[in-house]
């Protein structure tokens, strides 16, 4: 059986996802048919229903909710991993750092922000931390430094290996937005999962969760067997970097999301129903009960 799977070319995608599309695992008779692309893009495909299993933002998860569930492999959640809001300007940084959570001043509110797209968890988390800021436009997250250091943004919501270059570009923190989370609900950050359209044989998918759990269990394993097939499809090509990305996006919850894992996006959701952010549903979230 031939299912079509989507996540990004970010190391820790291609990490999760080594072992079970090349073979190093045993799929007992599934084959995967990969696409590659950036967050907003597998958030739209899920909104069409177009892959079988997909990556997207825990907050498309919310609009997509009825036609997919989500495994207990493959996630991104953590803590110290969430999406910074950076500028160029360091007066400007150290300004609108001590309103995080507060009512900005007028003369901060018609600030452009350039955000990875609408429907990503680190939108979501702007939207928490500074409500106000509504002028935003939605980039590929890889330009978003570029468009800050020419001016065409004020401020920037970067993701994925971005936080570890920034500062090497003269480029300034304003707020670590998975900080804010954290300290708000004591919890760790949701950022992306993988889900699996409902319609499918609960067989299968129960299966492709198994395997999805082994391939991240594989890389664990052997950090450095997908190597050059990682760094073929990452921006920041330096491995150390490339490894760093890894350490801070996949770990226990990427492998079994636990208890602790479901509380935390329970939260989440809870968190954007009750702010009018997200549809409401009666669909259960999660395959493995």
């Amino acid at each position: 059986m031939e299912l079509t799977l989507g996540f990004s070319p970010c190391p820790n995608d291609t990490f999760i996802f080594d072992a079970l599309i090349h073979d190093k695992i045993n799929c007992e008779g599934l084959q995967f048919h990969v696409e590659y692309h950036d967050v907003e893009t597998l958030n739209a495909k899920a909104f069409r229903g177009d892959l079988d299993i997909t990556k997207l933002s825990y907050h498309a998860f919310a609009y997509a909710v009825e036609d997919y569930e989500l495994l207990d492999a493959g996630s991104a959640l953590g803590f110290g991993v969430g999406p910074l809001l950076i500028c160029k300007d360091k007066d400007l940084a150290a300004e609108l750092s001590q309103y995080v959570g507060k009512d900005l001043p007028e003369k901060l509110k018609d600030l452009k922000v350039g955000i990875p797209g609408k429907y990503t968890t680190a939108n979501f988390l702007l939207g928490l931390a500074f409500p106000e800021l509504q002028q935003k436009e939605i980039m590929v997250f890889s330009e978003i430094e570029k468009s800050l250091l020419d001016g065409t943004i004020d401020v920037g919501l970067i993701i994925h290996e971005n936080r570890f270059t920034y500062m090497d570009k003269g480029l300034y923190k304003i707020v670590d937005l998975g900080d804010y989370w954290e300290q708000t609900t004591g919890s760790p950050i949701p950022l992306g999962g993988i889900v699996i359209k409902r319609s499918l044989p609960e067989e299968v998918k129960n299966k492709v969760n198994r395997l999805i759990a082994e391939s991240v269990k594989f890389g664990f394993d052997h950090p450095k067997s997908g190597l050059e097939y990682i760094r073929s499809h990452a921006q920041e090509m330096e491995e150390s970097v490339m490894y760093k990305h890894i350490e801070l996006y996949v770990n226990k919850f990427s492998e079994n999301l636990g208890d602790e894992g479901k509380k935390a996006i329970n939260q989440m959701f809870e968190k954007a129903r009750e702010l009018n952010l997200v549809p409401s549903t009666e669909k259960n979230l999660f395959l493995v009960k």
